[in-house]
């Protein structure tokens, strides 16, 4: 009764390269993680990911180099109002203009950041807004704003110094 059943299943055997087993996948994995890691991060240094960081600059400077042809007032009037992001609680007011284009502009993300130069001139025979903000988290940030009005918005280019990249962004204007 007591019979008992003999295992005939073979122990495997221990041989010296069992440790290279689960070395090996593991050197693999890590040397993939870093190559992915690597590929990244010259797709986004030497391509520069779309951000158009060079572009944002050279926009900034061509429209403070450049001389432009005078804005018209019904234009400039067009600009006048609240104008906010679709993507964040970032207000921009525009509430006059200059017949220099000097623009009387406020900037609130809520709360106010100090706008240290706002004009618009004419680029390819449409208005373009450049406003500078120079205050704590926003020091020498700038948008170069293209005004669609049949739309009714302003799209254009957001250039954050602080982490050296550019975003483009439209805010709409607030009923």
């Amino acid at each position: 009764m007591g019979s008992k059943k003999k295992n005939t299943r073979k122990k495997p055997q221990k041989t010296g390269n069992s440790h290279y087993r689960l070395f090996l996948p593991a050197v693999l994995i890590v040397v993939c993680m870093v190559m992915i890691g690597a590929g990244g991060w010259l797709f986004t240094h030497e391509s520069g990911a779309g951000t158009g960081t060079a572009s944002a600059d050279e926009a900034a400077r061509t429209s403070t180099e450049q001389p432009s042809e005078p804005v018209s007032r019904d234009v400039l009037n067009q600009l006048v109002g609240r104008w906010q992001r679709p993507d964040g609680g970032y207000v921009l007011e525009i509430g006059g203009v200059d017949s220099g284009g000097n623009l009387q502009a406020a900037y609130f993300n809520p709360r106010p950041i100090n706008v240290s130069q706002a004009r618009v001139t004419m680029e390819q025979n449409a208005p373009q807004v450049f406003i500078e903000l120079n205050d704590t988290g926003y020091p020498g940030a700038t948008y170069t704003l293209m005004f669609h009005s049949p739309q009714n918005v302003l799209a254009g280019i957001y250039y954050q110094p602080v982490v050296s990249q550019s975003f483009e962004v439209v805010f709409v204007r607030e009923n």
